[in-house]
């Protein structure tokens, strides 16, 4: 994944943008960097990597190497950005937050027809944002060349660029799969992946942008250069999981949403009469938490916090590559209250279940420290597809869900021509497919928030969510 945040003013905004990218740390791990004009020095432009660092402690000298009225910073999961281009269009800086999943055709067609070349990073890949400048700059202006990229692009692309003159160019993809904000205040103008994080340093908001939109930001304003589309298919997942908290998006905020999500959910087991002599309720943290407290809330069951994280030295678990590393980080990080645990039935709440690996290693360290039930909830639907349009998980392919081993395990390929039985608890593959995976992850219930609940949670329409993760459906 990755995040964003730019800003253009009257005064040095080196400050705030080193901040409101710093805010977009939750966002990725990988690397970061920052490009700024300053009409004595021009373009100016710092990459780093952040795997074991914070993104802070990488740019704190920043303010000694960099100055500008206008700059643009991003924190990236991938490739190393923004980067400085050259062209027919000018110098510019540019970064981008999404997923290109015809790279290779795209860079053969260009190859092909353009008679350019790529600077290729090690095993001949080619830098995504490279490849999004070089199609920007088959046309004669921005916009046209940012609407040609997204076009062309099968996947997802929000886009901001910084032109020699100082202006940002701001585009949000084509679907609005991710947000994109504008704030004001009395010296400039800002552009930010998260809402909160340009009220943090000072903006307040004025807009969103819509799915497709252009502007140009100034000190002295914002200028449309293209009208927002009217579909639009902003992705669900950002209030289960990957949102921050703080953040609103089409007006629901992230952390109201998962106490929505856990009350639907809390109401629904009653309903269904599976909520019997439960100790405690607690989130597997911290995604989960405020699901878990939603619930804890709706159903009257205390909320406890049986194990806690420690994080003052430990990497985030989903940083290293390898799995086996993440799974180890993650059970190191898990610190158990014993007198919350020990002979305690406790049911937790979860973000999603992805792998399945690190939940069930919780699971066992939960009964390690004396359990007597523990059961499982997920604040949302079975995850059947690998995201195609984001890279808000390590990429992860059909195969590594736990949904779709155990769907294999149960059926064979047979099995992938009923995703939508096995989605359904109510159907026979559905109650199959649940019991499989509580067996797998000993746990002595499971339950999936349905795909209505979750949509309920949200609060807007439906058919302007992607909910492709979950349901196949583009």
């Amino acid at each position: 994944m990755g995040g964003f945040f730019g800003a253009a003013s009257k005064k040095d905004v080196i400050g705030d943008v080193f901040f409101g990218t710093d805010y977009h740390s939750h966002l990725g791990t990988k690397t970061g960097g920052i490009a700024a004009y300053d009409t004595d020095t021009g373009l100016q432009r710092e990459i780093h990597t952040i795997s074991n660092s914070p993104f802070r402690t990488k740019f704190e000298h920043i303010f000694e190497k960099m100055k500008g009225n206008s700059a643009i910073g991003c924190i990236s999961d991938s490739d190393p950005q923004p980067l400085l281009i050259r062209s027919v269009l000018g110098t510019y800086a540019i970064c981008m937050v999404g997923k290109i999943n015809n790279e290779d055709a795209l860079i053969d067609q260009y190859l092909s027809f353009g008679g350019g070349h790529f600077n290729a990073m090690t095993g001949g890949r080619v830098n995504e944002t490279e490849l999004v400048a070089a199609l920007i700059n088959r046309k004669s202006d921005f916009t046209e060349g940012i609407k040609f990229a997204q076009q062309q692009i099968k996947g997802t692309a929000s886009i901001l660029v910084l032109t020699e003159r100082g202006e940002i160019i701001a585009a949000r993809d084509r679907l609005g799969r991710i947000p994109v904000f504008i704030g004001k205040n009395e010296d400039g103008r800002c552009v930010s992946f998260e809402s909160f994080a340009l009220l943090k340093v000072g903006y307040t908001q004025e807009r969103e942008l819509g799915p497709g939109e252009i502007v140009e930001i100034t000190a002295d304003g914002i200028k449309t250069l293209e009208e927002p589309r009217k579909e639009m298919k902003i992705c669900a997942f950002l209030w289960s999981y990957y949102g921050y908290p703080t953040s609103c998006y089409e007006g629901s905020t992230v952390e109201t949403m998962r106490y929505r999500n856990g009350a639907i959910m809390a109401d629904d087991d009653k309903k269904r009469g599976e909520v019997k002599d439960i100790d405690y309720v607690g989130g597997v943290p911290d995604s989960g938490t405020p699901h878990a407290m939603g619930y804890a809330m709706q159903s009257g069951i205390p909320y406890a916090r049986p194990f806690v994280k420690y994080t003052p030295t430990w990497a985030r678990s989903f940083m290293p590559t390898v799995q086996q590393e993440r799974n180890e980080v993650a059970k190191m990080k898990q610190i158990p209250v014993p007198e919350l645990i020990k002979d305690k039935s406790l049911l937790f709440v979860d973000d999603s279940i992805v792998r399945g690996t690190q939940l069930r290693e919780t699971v066992e360290f939960l009964y390690e420290n004396g359990a007597k039930e523990v059961h499982m909830r997920s604040a949302c639907p079975p995850i059947m597809f690998g995201c195609k349009y984001l890279n808000f998980t390590r990429s992860t392919g059909e195969y590594e869900l736990i949904t779709r081993q155990i769907i294999e395990e149960l059926e064979g390929e047979e099995g992938v021509k009923h995703i939508d039985e096995y989605s359904d608890r109510n159907t026979e593959r559905g109650k199959k497919l649940l019991k499989a995976m509580k067996e797998k992850l000993h746990l002595a219930s499971l339950a999936f928030q349905s795909l209505e609940g979750v949509e309920e949670a949200i609060g807007i329409e439906p058919c302007k969510l992607c909910t492709y993760c979950w349901t196949g459906k583009e």
